[in-house]
């Protein structure tokens, strides 16, 4: 899970030594106000925080575990069948792998920058790991291939470039970008079908994927509301509105359930 980004509180120290001046002291009060008060753009507010449980409502459905006998080199990295991705559960039917987002409310115009650190996939046991995740708009998309197998990463994003980079054995690693916000798409493996991943892509750094507990969390937000967004690969997305104060951390949970056979 990629953890949110947190902002910086301004804070500004006053001493009591002689080189510090009256005038000194009243430009760092003064300075201290005004960006308590949000004059000063750039300035970050007392950072909030959303954060809930994500659970599935409802007899859980009994998924098939992942065949790999098609390529015996997958089949043997695992002692028995590796089960299903599609819909993980955990102690009180939590959810897991569900990417949960700030879809509207964040101020208008402001941007933050692509951490510097990448964004990894890896192709180990033949699946993708993470399953779920989440990346900022120029971020470097690290994927890496730990099996020492061939393999093929084939993403198919409606709004940015997609690729098709073949992986073998002899390639260890390869990179990506991608230049613009867009909601999350699949990523594929042409050479192992069973092979799936998901990728979300933001201008900001207010996302989170749920653990297998069902937990996620949205730190360093202003205050103010908020939509906050939650998906899952098959059962779509929820919308919630979310109004937070300085320095609260608000809950805010998510209940899927699955669509009634027609």
């Amino acid at each position: 899970m990629t953890a949110p980004t947190m902002t910086r509180e301004a804070r500004f120290a006053m001493t009591k030594t002689p080189s510090v001046g009256n005038a000194a002291k009243r430009w760092c009060l003064a300075a201290g106000l005004a960006a308590a008060a949000g004059a000063w753009p750039g300035v970050a507010l007392a950072a909030s925080t959303i954060s809930g449980t994500v659970t599935f409502d409802g007899k859980a459905p009994t998924l098939k575990p992942l065949t790999m006998d098609a390529d015996p080199a997958c089949a043997k990295m695992h002692s028995k069948p590796a089960p299903s991705e599609m819909l993980v559960l955990g102690s009180g039917n939590t959810m897991g792998h569900i990417m949960v987002w700030v879809s509207k409310g964040l101020p208008a115009g402001k941007t933050w920058p692509a951490p510097k650190d990448p964004a990894v996939l890896d192709q180990k046991g033949c699946q993708y790991v993470p399953h779920v995740m989440g990346i900022m708009v120029g971020q470097t998309y690290r994927i890496l291939n730990s099996d020492g197998i061939l393999h093929n990463v084939h993403a198919l994003p409606k709004i940015n470039r997609g690729f098709n980079r073949p992986m073998p054995a002899t390639l260890k690693e390869a990179t990506a970008t991608f230049d613009k916000p867009e909601p999350v798409f699949q990523i594929k493996c042409d050479v192992h079908p069973w092979m799936s991943a998901y990728v979300g892509v933001f201008t900001h750094p207010f996302f989170s994927v749920s653990g297998t507990d069902g937990k996620f969390t949205i730190s360093g937000l202003d205050p103010g509301t908020y939509e906050v967004t939650a998906w899952h690969e098959r059962l779509g997305t929820q919308t919630a509105s979310v109004t937070v104060a300085a320095n609260e951390t608000k809950a805010q949970d998510f209940k899927f359930t699955m669509p009634a056979a027609k």
